[in-house]
């Protein structure tokens, strides 16, 4: 049985996502932690848990939820894995955060595993569905497991809302399409974990998302 952890973290609140298992191996989904002393925390959560990273993956790139990312993959000697369309984002992480007054070190590392739809992502005794839903980012995706029931969507879909789609590749139309025919068509008990934002479930967004209804 898959574990969610979830640790909140830098200015946008981002979800830095944990998951595991009886194992003890876990997954770090979109390491949103900038400073030092966030990503110390990070790292001495998952030591005081005592898990075992094995995978570092990303449901989109971009900046806030790959601030850590060069550090995750340092730390623990993992590949980045996310979806090739996303990939100009990661290459302009330290332009962009300029506009936000940031100055970062380096951009995340490059991808090294694309993940497309329909693959399998495993750790422990799990695995992971990927599911490709561009229009928040091109490259979008969400981490879904029908055994456990849960999707992690990033910035795809919050609780009673959506993803921005004005950023560069993003498109409203796209998003909504893909919403709908991707992941409102799962179980209704499905919880569902965003990128900010509590949690919520397919069945409260089929019916209360003001976006999608």
């Amino acid at each position: 049985m898959i574990h969610v952890d979830i640790i909140p973290i830098n200015p946008w609140q981002e979800n830095t996502y944990i998951l595991s298992d009886e194992t003890k191996e876990c997954v770090i989904i979109d390491p949103g932690c900038l400073s030092a002393e966030e990503r110390d925390a990070v790292a001495r959560f998952i030591e005081q848990k005592g898990y075992q990273p094995v995978r570092l993956l990303q449901t989109h790139m971009h900046l806030d939820h790959v601030f850590g990312s060069k550090f995750i993959a340092d730390k623990y000697n993992l590949k980045l894995e996310a979806h090739k369309d996303d990939e100009f984002w990661g290459e302009q992480t330290v332009e962009y955060a300029a506009n936000f007054g940031m100055e970062l070190d380096a951009n995340p590392p490059a991808i090294g595993n694309y993940l497309n739809e329909g693959d399998k992502v495993t750790f422990g005794s799990s695995s992971l569905e990927v599911i490709h839903v561009p229009g928040h980012s091109p490259g979008g995706i969400v981490f879904y497991s029908k055994e456990d029931k849960i999707a992690i969507v990033g910035d795809v879909l919050f609780r009673e809302s959506i993803g921005r789609a004005d950023l560069p590749g993003g498109d409203f139309e796209t998003l909504v399409s893909n919403i709908k025919n991707k992941l409102l068509v799962l179980d209704d008990e499905v919880k569902v974990y965003p990128g900010h934002g509590p949690a919520s479930t397919i069945g409260h967004e089929r019916t209360s998302n003001p976006f999608l209804t």
